[in-house]
């Protein structure tokens, strides 16, 4: 068997344009676990939602959270790596990002730590309702930060800042990543996430390899988006989505349909069941 790790991101390459995972996925992902392939769910999401959603395709999944900041094992209470922000580093973020006037705000493994409900955390708030007591990201909506670092140090493990202004995020984006302090990427056009330096999806699948013996050459990573470029370039087969924009595709191996038509499903048969 060639291939023995399967890293998938979830938003825009495993899930749909209805956030839900087709049967052709599941099937393709569950006969791809019987024939001895590891599976790993890779995404920038926290903990808690990675959890729910690899509980949904039914097989023991290790889970890369918080674009790489946390690697943890589903089933078993075993945390194989995790980066976090110092308090330092996140009173310099909130600094700029206040200064900036972005919408932003932190996450820990379980929780969303922020001043008001907009964006990704209104919509964690709105998912919450449906989802069993177990499966409910933690939401914090807080009134002093300072305070909150304090609370929650050694916990922090990602800062997303959100604005519908382009030209201004990504002014902000670049003043950050000119600081050299941390890994920033964007997960979606509206946004760009800041962890601590060496956090990446690269670098939690190189772990995870590593945990498992298995060589870089053996991996598959399929992704969409810029946060899953270190994976795709990491592994032996790198797969952007056909949604995915054009410099993720220019810099993958190859290049499977859209999260509309399967494209998991697709490379998976592709690659691995006929092998």
């Amino acid at each position: 068997m060639k291939y023995k790790l399967l890293c998938l991101d979830m938003d825009g390459t495993l899930l749909n344009k209805e956030n839900s995972i087709s049967e052709r996925n599941k099937s393709a992902i569950k006969k791809a676990s019987q024939k001895g392939v590891k599976v790993a769910i890779s995404t920038g999401r926290v903990f808690t939602s990675a959890y729910y959603y690899s509980d949904i395709l039914g097989i023991k999944t290790p889970i890369i959270a918080s674009n790489g900041a946390y690697l943890r094992e589903k089933d078993r209470d075993e945390v194989i790596y995790k980066n976090v922000l110092s308090i330092d580093q996140c009173r310099k973020i909130a600094s700029i990002l206040k200064a900036n006037d972005l919408y932003f705000h932190f996450n820990t493994t379980t929780a969303i730590l922020t001043a008001k409900l907009l964006y990704s955390s209104e919509f964690y708030a709105k998912a919450n309702k449906s989802l069993p007591e177990n499966m409910k990201i933690k939401i914090n909506v807080i009134d002093d930060w300072e305070k909150t670092f304090e609370q929650n140090d050694g916990e922090i493990v990602k800062c997303i800042a959100i604005d519908d202004d382009n030209a201004k995020l990504n002014k902000v984006k670049n003043e950050i990543i000119n600081l050299g302090d941390f890994e920033v990427v964007s997960s979606w056009n509206n946004n760009f996430e800041i962890m601590n330096k060496g956090a990446s999806k690269g670098h939690a699948v190189q772990v995870l390899a590593n945990y498992y013996d298995i060589d870089k050459e053996s991996i598959i990573c399929i992704g969409d988006s810029e946060n899953d470029l270190p994976m795709i370039k990491y592994a032996g087969l790198g797969i952007a989505m056909g949604n995915a924009p054009d410099y993720v595709k220019n810099q993958a191996d190859y290049v499977t349909d859209t999260n509309s038509e399967h494209g998991v499903a697709k490379a998976i048969e592709k690659f691995i069941l006929n092998e």
